[in-house]
């Protein structure tokens, strides 16, 4: 069997292989949670090998660490590319809602992963050295919005930055998450289109309502 560290491996080849094995991984561990996840079909998914998937992340537990820990990142990076800063306060506040709306919509695997870390206390994403980091950056930009609003007399002042992007989270992953039970134990269609835009409308209104200063 060759050698997944031969030196005459171009760089690039090794890192596409990494991110086929953390792609491939988190599809498996989106699936089928963390202890249902097989590194057989890990491999598989991957077109790789478990030697190769060893090599890259050592075993299971480090494997679902950098899955999470890519998972945060993304949606970071995405948040980071609005450019919150260069807007108006409530434009940003609206923006921000209306992207993490969006991207829970498209990501469904992000609300899975959540879910199966939350099962284990954090017990994964605690040994990690980044997550940290990728989030505080958000909550610093949230709390210059924040400023900036309170500077033009648009929002009150005291709202814990956090505290509000934890609402903001919140709003949006309850509703899509528990979809199911709730549309049906209300005997309400609320995963329709109409539904959705009303959901985000709803969120949108509340929230700014919130931070608002009364006219």
């Amino acid at each position: 069997m060759a050698d997944p560290e031969r030196k005459d491996v171009p760089t690039r080849n090794k890192e596409r292989t990494r991110a086929l094995i953390l792609a491939a991984a988190t599809e498996e561990f989106a699936d089928k949670g963390f202890a249902g996840a097989r590194i057989e079909q890990i491999a598989a998914r991957s077109g790789s090998n478990k030697r190769m998937l060893y090599y890259y992340f050592n075993n299971k537990e480090d494997l679902f660490l950098a899955v999470m820990e890519d998972t945060y990142k993304t949606i970071r990076d995405a948040e980071s590319e609005l450019r919150l800063l260069d807007l108006p306060p409530i434009e940003a506040i609206r923006r921000l809602i209306t992207f993490t709306w969006d991207y829970y919509i498209k990501h469904p695997e992000f609300l899975k992963l959540l879910n199966t870390e939350n099962l284990y206390h954090a017990a994964h994403i605690k040994q990690s050295k980044n997550i940290g980091f990728y989030n505080s950056k958000l909550i610093g930009t949230l709390h210059e919005i924040l400023i900036h609003g309170q500077r033009e007399k648009l929002f009150r002042g005291g709202v814990d930055p956090l505290q509000l992007y934890i609402s903001i989270a919140a709003l949006s992953y309850f509703y899509l998450s528990n979809n199911d039970t709730l549309s049906t134990v209300f005997m309400r269609d609320l995963n329709n289109p109409k539904a959705k835009v009303e959901r985000l409308q709803h969120m949108i209104d509340l929230v700014l309502g919130y931070l608002m200063l009364s006219s």
